[in-house]
C-alpha cells in the first residue's frame, strides 16, 4: 500500500525456540498452539454458542482464500465457512444454464428486492444484457441464499464489498443475513504487488479443494517431477484429496499485468475500508522490512524461494531454499512471510474481538 500503513505485528514469541516446518499441517498445529494458545482458545470458547461475520478484504491474488482456510483448518469446518462471492456467481450461471432457473427461482422471488426486474438481473447475470450491470441487491440474495446453507456458522465472506459502492452495503450486512448482533468485522489483507506477480506466475491450485499454492513462494511437503515436460509440480497436502496434483492456469505467466487496474480498484477500496469508524479491523501485513525482520520475526516465517533437485536415480524431488527479497510498494526493501505466520496475525487479532 502507498498511501497507508499497516501496522507491524510481532510473531516472534520469548520463550518459543522450536522451529516449525510452516508448509506440514501437523507442524502448522504445533506451531499456532505455541504462539497462540491462549487466543485458540478464547476464540474456540466463543465458536462454541457464537458467531461472527468477517471480510476478506484484499487485493487480487493476496491470499484472501489461503487465510481463511488455514483459519478453519484450526477451528473446523463444522464451525465456519467460507463464502467467495465469486463463486456463488460462478455456480449459480452454471445452475442456470444446465437446469434452468426452477432450484432458484422461489428464493429468489421471495427475497430479491431492488431497483431492475428479477428477470433483468438474471440477464445480467448471464451476460444478456449489454444495458445491466449486475446489481448489488442481486449480488446480496445470492449472498444470502449461501449464508442460509451454512446455518450457525461463522462467515468468512470473500468478495463483498467488491467496490466502493458496497461498502455502505457492509455496514449492515449482519443484520440483512439475521446474524443476530453477532460481531462483525473487516480483515484487510496488505501484500506488495512484487508478491502478487510472484505468486501469479508460479500459482498452481488443487483441482479437488481449490486451495491454491506457488511453486516458488508456497510449496507442500511433497513435490513430484514430470518427466516428459521437465516440470516439479507439487501435491497437494489436504489429506482429503491424497496428494492431487495441483496444476497451473493459461495465462498466469504474465504476473500481474492483465490485472493491474484491477489491483489499483481493489487498493482503493482497502483505503476506503481503512478509514471506517465503528467496525472492528484486522490488519494482516504480507511484508515486513528487512531491517525489522530479526526483531519481530523467526527465520522459519519468512518466505523463502523454494528450489528443487530431482534424482534421476532415485527418482526422488528434494526441496532447498535461497533467501528472497522485495521491494514493497513503498519501495522498501522487505520479505514476505509465509502465509502460516500472517495467519498467527489474524488469530491473535480475531481473539481480541471476539474477547
Amino acid at each position: 500500500m502507498k498511501n497507508i500503513q499497516f501496522p507491524l505485528h510481532q510473531t516472534k514469541v520469548d520463550g518459543v525456540k522450536q522451529k516449525f516446518v510452516l508448509t506440514d499441517p501437523k507442524d502448522r498445529k504445533k506451531y499456532f498452539q505455541a504462539k497462540a494458545g491462549f487466543e485458540i482458545e478464547r476464540i474456540k470458547t466463543y465458536l462454541k454458542n457464537g458467531t461472527f461475520v468477517a471480510y476478506l478484504l484484499g487485493k487480487k491474488n493476496a491470499g484472501k482464500g489461503t487465510y481463511a482456510k488455514m483459519f478453519m483448518e484450526i477451528f473446523g469446518q463444522e464451525k465456519l465457512a467460507h463464502i467467495s462471492v465469486g463463486d456463488i456467481v460462478r455456480d449459480v450461471h452454471a445452475m442456470i444454464e444446465e437446469s434452468g432457473i426452477s432450484k432458484l427461482k422461489e428464493y429468489l422471488n421471495d427475497n430479491y428486492r431492488g431497483y431492475i426486474p428479477l428477470n433483468e438481473a438474471i440477464d445480467a447475470l448471464l451476460g444478456r444484457s449489454t444495458t445491466n450491470l449486475l446489481p448489488t441487491e442481486f449480488i446480496l440474495t445470492l449472498i444470502k441464499w449461501e449464508v442460509d446453507k451454512h446455518a450457525g456458522k461463522s462467515v468468512f465472506l470473500d468478495g463483498f464489498p467488491r467496490n466502493l459502492n458496497q461498502v455502505a452495503y457492509s455496514l449492515f450486512f449482519r443484520d440483512l443475513i439475521n446474524h443476530r448482533n453477532d460481531p462483525d468485522f473487516f480483515i484487510l489483507i496488505d501484500v506488495p504487488m512484487a508478491v502478487i506477480d510472484e505468486r501469479i506466475k508460479t500459482r498452481v491450485i488443487c483441482p479437488i479443494c481449490q486451495t491454491p499454492r506457488a511453486l516458488k513462494l508456497n510449496t507442500t511437503p511433497e513435490v513430484g517431477y514430470d518427466k516428459e515436460k521437465k516440470d516439479f509440480y507439487l501435491k497437494c497436502d489436504n489429506p482429503d484429496c491424497k496428494l492431487a496434483r495441483m496444476v497451473g492456469k493459461e495465462g498466469d505467466e504474465l504476473g500481474i499485468e492483465p490485472i493491474r487496474e484491477r489491483l489499483e480498484a481493489d487498493e482503493n477500496l482497502i483505503e476506503r475500508a481503512f478509514g471506517l469508524y465503528g467496525v472492528p479491523k484486522v490488519f494482516l501485513r504480507n511484508a515486513i522490512p528487512v531491517e525489522k525482520a530479526k526483531e519481530i520475526a523467526d527465520d522459519y516465517e519468512i518466505t523463502p524461494e523454494y528450489v528443487y533437485h530431482y534424482d534421476a536415480k532415485t527418482e526422488k524431488v528434494t526441496t532447498g531454499q535461497q533467501s528472497y527479497t522485495i521491494k514493497d510498494d513503498r519501495g522498501i526493501d522487505s520479505y514476505s512471510l509465509l502465509p502460516a505466520a500472517v495467519v498467527l496475525s489474524m488469530i491473535r487479532q480475531i481473539g481480541e474481538i471476539l474477547g
